[in-house]
């Protein structure tokens, strides 16, 4: 008698945006997570992933729940997944690349990565965020001065003239506002005052 042939679910392919995705150690625990719940990766970028799975066995509510566990999450939503995308175009602007003079042109390389509008993305940033664009993007270069502050590797003329400062007497003083603390006092702390970038504020 001729054996019948064994049914197979065959699997699905979703493109999934994710937030609070800020950097490679995010990587390596989506890819863990995921290769531990038959969660296959085609493509994992900061942001976002190209996954397939077994919809018997896997559905995004489980996904969500998986990267939740490790402070991601999973956005649905068109407007929230753009502001995810702002905010790592900020974070690869700022912190990842070796251009120095890339910050000048930090509202050409939004648009740009986005092929947006700014004033759309800025309204758009304020209306999910509870700080402004502007904001957002200062925060960023202060904790990404005290990583190079922390490198002893530049003078305080040359970072701020990295992060766009026109003087070190303006970097010094939004760093003090910004911070409660001076540049000299963080330079004589533990300068352990540094923030995760998902909690900037």
């Amino acid at each position: 008698m001729p054996e019948h042939p064994k049914y197979t679910t065959k699997e699905i392919t979703r493109k999934i945006f994710i937030k609070n995705m800020t950097s490679t150690c995010c990587e390596r625990i989506i890819q863990y997570d995921f290769s531990q719940n038959n969660i296959n990766i085609q493509d994992l970028r900061m942001g976002y992933a190209q996954i397939s799975f077994d919809p018997t066995r896997m559905n995004l509510d489980k996904i969500d729940e998986i990267l939740q566990q490790s402070g991601m999450s999973l956005l649905i939503s068109r407007e929230r997944q753009i502001v995810e995308q702002i905010k790592i175009a900020v974070i690869e602007l700022i912190h990842h690349m070796n251009n120095m003079d890339s910050i000048l042109q930090k509202a050409d390389y939004i648009v740009e990565k986005l092929n947006m509008n700014y004033r759309y993305l800025s309204k758009i940033f304020s209306k999910y965020e509870t700080v402004t664009l502007e904001k957002f993007i200062i925060l960023n270069k202060i904790e990404r001065i005290k990583e190079l502050i922390d490198s002893e590797e530049y003078t305080l003329s040359e970072i701020a003239y990295m992060m766009d400062y026109s003087s070190v007497q303006y970097l010094s003083n939004q760093f003090k506002k910004e911070t409660g603390t001076s540049v000299t006092e963080y330079k004589q702390s533990d300068r352990s005052c540094k923030k995760p970038l998902d909690e900037l504020y």
